[in-house]
């Protein structure tokens, strides 16, 4: 114990890791997303995948614990369920694939991924059709992929509902019982496969102590009268994660 607590505290860093959670956590209470988005390109430079997944995974538990019940009776459940039992099934697969890719591999592939998905959200797209069961079982399926391959929970799912013009109390309920779904089912796999070291959730321990302070404070600072430019500094925080930690730059 007293081991991992000081490679914990040795780890590669780790000045950089709380920082930049302590940004995430500022948009994470501006926009209510974000989270992985700004830490997962900064993180891939320095912990290897799997910590990196592990630590998105307990920011999860950590910022969806106070959200959960109120978002739980607002949910369209058997949505939420389809999502969530197709993403179980789906997330293995993408802790394999992490684990047969190197680390530059999976940094290019996050910040491909949170940058289409921030072009998404930027342009303001917008879906006009309809989405079946078996559509809805495939956006779930491809959360799990790409959650278990990269600790990005949120993009895929984030988009699905971006594109559909629906209830927006109804959609963030949606959207925040289906991540904490994920982040379980994602957790049991690391667990299970022996990947969640004890340093890992030493390390979130430390990482929680910004993240939650920055999260509050974002969230009391928020001002529905200033939600554009708040949206404009959180999309540009996140474009920045993305281009400085990009591999080009090493």
């Amino acid at each position: 114990m007293l081991e991992a607590f000081d490679a914990a505290l040795a780890t590669p860093g780790l000045f950089w890791l709380l920082v930049t959670m302590g940004a995430a956590g500022l948009v994470r209470g501006f926009t209510g997303f974000g989270t992985a988005m700004i830490f997962v390109p900064v993180g891939a430079q320095f912990l290897p995948a799997a910590d990196v997944v592990f630590l998105m995974v307990l920011m999860g538990v950590f910022s969806t614990i106070t959200l959960f019940p109120q978002a739980w009776s607002n949910a369209d459940r058997a949505e939420v369920g389809a999502l969530s039992m197709a993403a179980a099934v789906t997330v293995p697969v993408g802790l394999w694939l992490m684990g047969q890719m190197d680390a530059l591999t999976v940094r290019w592939l996050a910040a491909g991924v949170i940058g289409l998905t921030l072009a998404a959200v930027v342009s303001g797209w917008r879906w006009q059709g309809t989405l079946g069961w078996p559509g809805r079982f495939a956006i779930g399926g491809a959360a799990g992929v790409v959650g278990g391959m990269t600790g990005l929970t949120g993009p895929v799912v984030i988009v699905f509902y971006l594109a559909n013009v629906r209830d927006v109390a109804r959609v963030r309920a949606n959207t925040i019982v289906f991540l904490a779904a994920l982040d379980v089912v994602i957790a049991v796999n690391l667990i299970f496969g022996g990947r969640a070291s004890l340093q890992a959730f030493i390390l979130a321990g430390f990482l929680g102590i910004p993240y939650l302070i920055t999260t509050h404070t974002g969230k009391a600072l928020f001002d529905p009268k200033l939600e554009q430019l708040y949206r404009f500094a959180s999309y540009s925080v996140i474009a920045l994660a993305v281009l400085t930690s990009l591999p080009v730059f090493d």
